[in-house]
């Protein structure tokens, strides 16, 4: 099952994204996203990795210096790294993507530190029907689930194609949390927003912060969901990005990170 073993119970009545509005096209043509004018690539992990936790890894201003100026990987690599920090082994380098499998909410995190405002880009991948693409944003770098539901992130939450692909999620340190901001998806939507992900599609995802206040999640330049958070996720503890995952293969790429200043 995709992000958690269980889903979150759902009340019917109650209005879904509500930072969205959900809307046909002007000339009642489905919506498509933009061809990617980045490779295609194949999304091979390596089979069944350990997800043994690797040791515990300090997170100070020494190890992980403020970004200044732009960060980008491409993963062109065999290894993935010292910028990188792990919380298992579910994570490795395939052919030219940073790909996880049964994470089970293990994020693999930049070690560097963000500026309260800043746009992270990227794109993914899901191999499976279930969808279930995961990042988070102004975490605490070092963090992971301590149980099955990860009711206990430090971190904004994007979950594209969660729960079998039947919604995208943004949350704020509990991915089940009765605030989150949550579109229902279907197979046959003819807005591309509230579409199920297609497996072996990559996406280009942008999530942005500029006024140290208000969280923006693009997919292909069209805004998912908005997070108007009064009380803001910033400073120590809440300064780094990373990559997760709970079950299905799921690959990331050409990450740039572009600080905006406090």
């Amino acid at each position: 099952m995709g992000c958690v073993p269980r889903e979150r119970p759902k009340d019917d009545s109650a209005p879904q994204a509500a930072e969205v509005e959900i809307e046909d096209s002007d000339d009642g043509e489905e919506l498509s996203p933009p061809v990617p004018t980045t490779k295609p690539k194949p999304a091979p992990v390596a089979a069944s990795p350990s997800t043994a936790a690797p040791a515990a890894q300090a997170v100070t201003a020494e190890t992980d210096p403020l970004l200044a100026a732009p960060f980008t990987d491409d993963f062109e690599r065999a290894e993935l790294g010292a910028a990188w920090r792990v919380t298992n082994n579910a994570w490795t380098i395939s052919e030219g993507q940073l790909c996880g499998e049964n994470a089970r909410n293990h994020p693999v995190w930049l070690a560097r530190r963000l500026s309260t405002n800043a746009v992270i880009e990227f794109e993914a991948t899901s191999t499976s029907a279930e969808g279930d693409i995961k990042a988070e944003f102004w975490g605490d770098g070092s963090s992971s689930a301590s149980g099955q539901s990860y009711t206990d992130a430090t971190s904004y939450l994007t979950i594209f194609g969660g729960w079998k692909n039947s919604f995208h999620v943004l949350a704020r340190l509990d991915e089940h949390a009765a605030d989150r901001r949550e579109i229902k998806l279907s197979a046959g939507a003819a807005d591309f927003i509230a579409k199920t992900v297609v497996p072996h599609q990559t996406y280009r995802f942008q999530v942005e912060r500029r006024d140290g206040r208000n969280l923006r999640w693009l997919v292909y330049d069209m805004e998912i969901s908005t997070y108007r958070d009064p009380e803001p996720l910033a400073g120590p503890g809440h300064e780094h990005f990373g990559f997760n995952n709970w079950q299905v293969k799921i690959c990331f790429d050409n990450l740039r990170v572009t600080p905006l200043g406090d």
